[in-house]
This record gives C-alpha cells, structure tokens and sequence, in this order.
C-alpha cells in the first residue's frame, strides 16, 4: 500500500512539473543541415527558415506544421525574408543567385542571376517593389521585384560586400565591406558617402528608423555612429573587448545595443554614445542582439547554445532560453513581440 501510495505522489508530482513548465513550439524536423535563418512574417502567422541544405520551408508558427518546402538552390540558403505584404519571400543563396517565391504557394517567380560567387544578403525596398542583393564578387545589385529585371549595378572594386540595406524611404542604400560602409544612390548607383574610420573589417551596417544615421559594427571592438548624408563620425562606441560582430538600433533610435566576441551585448545611448548597461550571463561569443518591436525588451544569441531576453531599460535578465544542442545561428522577435523564433547551426 505504502508503495502504491508513493508511486501515485510521484506521478502526481511529475504532471503538475509538466505543467509548469512554459509551452514552447519545436518545429518538426525537417531540414537536413544546419538552419541558417528564421523569421517570422509580417502578420507573425508564418515562419520562414533557411538552411544549409539548399532548402527554404514555410511552416506554420503555431502548430509547427510545414506548409511550404522552397526547393530550386543548389547552395546553402543563407538568408530569406517576407516582403513588406507577407506575399513574397526572397532567398539568398551560395550558388550566386537569389529567387523570389510565392509565400503561399511555394512556386518560384523569379530568378535573380548576375552575381558571380555567393549572394550573402537580400531584402525588400521598404515598399516591396525591389530587391537588393549583396554578393562576394563585390557588387550589390537592385531587382524589380515583379519583372527580375536588373535595375542598378553596384560595384564596390576592392572588397565583397556582406550586406546591405535600403534606407527607410527606399532612395538609398547602405553597404559593409572592408573597413568601410558606403551609401550610394539607389536609381543611379552612385556612390554617395564613405564612412570611414574603422581599422578592421565592417561586418554590418544600418540605417536609422528615421534614416538619419547609420551604426556600424566592427572587427576593432567598436560600434560607430555616422551621419547618413554627410558621413562625418557622431559617436564611438568603445567598450567591448572582442570584435563587435551586430550593432542594431532601437525601434525609436534612441538606443543601439552591440553583441561581441567578448560574450557581452551593451546597451548604448545613440546621441551620447553613453554606456546604459552590459548584459553579462553568455559564457560564449554573442552573435546577435535585437531590440523587441516595443523597445522594451533585448535578445540575444550565442554560441554557448542559448538565447537570452533582457529588460532593455535595466539589463536585468528576463528569461534564458535553452534546447539547441550547437549555436545559435539567428533569433526574431515575432511582429507582437510575444514568440521568439531561433536557428541553430545543429538543424
């Protein structure tokens, strides 16, 4: 009786455990290799992932269920991203190509062939009716979006280009290459600043959401702060001990927030340049670090397998985030800032 009784008090015990513990949505397997990328669609109904397995797929966020499989790459799928009207989805790709889909159907609609070696980045206009991809044979070229008719050829001689961003307003566009950014003219592909000042290579750079500056990140340990029409240097962020591998603006501007090789992210005033807090806890590089939609809240990613949410005001850890076996590779807020979706470099 006695042993009866103990074995139902475990049962019991073991339920109310599971219980408590927080949901959390596992998407089937489903790629064969390592997920590159994830994000959420504009409506946060849909994830799309990318994968070393020259693969896209489209599932549902909440249910996990696949929905769509992207297939057409023969190289790894870098990065892939919705259009501003959730109907089209654009996919990067080390075989020198990026594609654009159907987000719904799955059915290829264009082909964007030029580049001569890997396309590293490709995103939307801010209106959905172009394209620009980045690529390492130096160019980042702009598309329409609905013909694949190239449109503006960039040529940056002496470095690839890892990414590249439209401006807020869709007139220009922002490049990270060597140790320098550049803006040019997105109708003409003119080069219109160089910002220069870092001495190591500029993994990134990003407008501000009023397109008024740009912050870089850099292989010498600093976040910088430009002018986007004059190119002069507005703040320098020192701190950091390691390269700075993400500088990312608030979504007021108002803050940047870096991650480091040093396993730190640092929360930065972005008129002062002033230090707001350090988020100590990683105990391996950090990847990434993104501000919440609201502002409100950090996360990010590391090579210590875990992502981490943080009070974007204090620094004060909010949740730590455990599951993948190797590193994260990216992380997202969903658009309500609610669900977080992660990639590993495991699959």
């Amino acid at each position: 009786m006695k042993r009866n009784l103990f074995l139902l008090q475990s049962f019991i015990l073991f339920c109310n455990l599971l219980q408590a513990q927080e949901p959390k949505l596992i998407l089937p397997i489903g790629h064969t290799s390592s997920v590159n990328f994830a994000q959420f669609s504009p409506d946060g109904k849909k994830i799309i992932t990318a994968s070393d397995d020259h693969t896209a797929k489209i599932w549902d966020a909440v249910s996990g269920i696949l929905l769509v499989d992207l297939k057409g790459h023969t190289g790894r799928v870098h990065t892939v991203q919705f259009s501003p009207d959730g109907k089209k989805i654009v996919t990067d790709s080390f075989d020198g190509t990026a594609k654009i889909w159907n987000a719904f159907t799955g059915n290829l609609l264009v082909d964007l062939k030029g580049h001569t070696s890997r396309v590293w980045s490709a995103q939307f206009s801010p209106d959905g009716k172009k394209i620009v991809a980045a690529s390492y044979d130096s160019t980042a070229k702009i598309w329409d979006a609905v013909t694949g008719n190239l449109l503006t050829n960039i040529k940056w001689n002496t470095s690839r280009i890892n990414t590249t961003q439209f401006s807020p307003d869709g007139q220009k566009i922002v490049t990270s290459g060597d140790s320098t950014a550049k803006i040019w003219d997105a109708t003409t592909g003119n080069i219109l600043v160089d910002l220069k000042g870092s001495t190591s290579r500029i993994w990134s750079a990003q407008f501000s959401p009023d397109g008024k500056k740009i912050v870089t990140d850099s292989y010498d340990g600093t976040a910088k702060i430009w002018n986007a029409f004059t190119g002069d240097l507005l703040v320098d962020l020192k701190g950091h001990t390691g390269f700075v591998l993400s500088a990312k603006f608030s979504p007021d501007g108002k803050k940047i927030v870096t991650a480091s090789y040093d396993s730190t992210a640092k929360i930065w005033d972005a008129v002062t340049g002033y230090l707001l807090a350090t988020l100590k806890g990683h105990t391996g590089l950090v990847r990434s670090a993104k501000f919440s939609p609201d502002g409100e809240k950090i996360v990010t990613a590391s090579d210590d397998n875990t992502a981490k949410i943080w009070d974007a005001a204090t620094g004060k850890l909010l949740n730590d985030l455990k599951g993948h076996t190797y590193y994260f590779n990216s992380v997202q807020f969903s658009p309500d800032g609610k669900k977080i979706v992660t990639a590993s470099f495991g699959g």
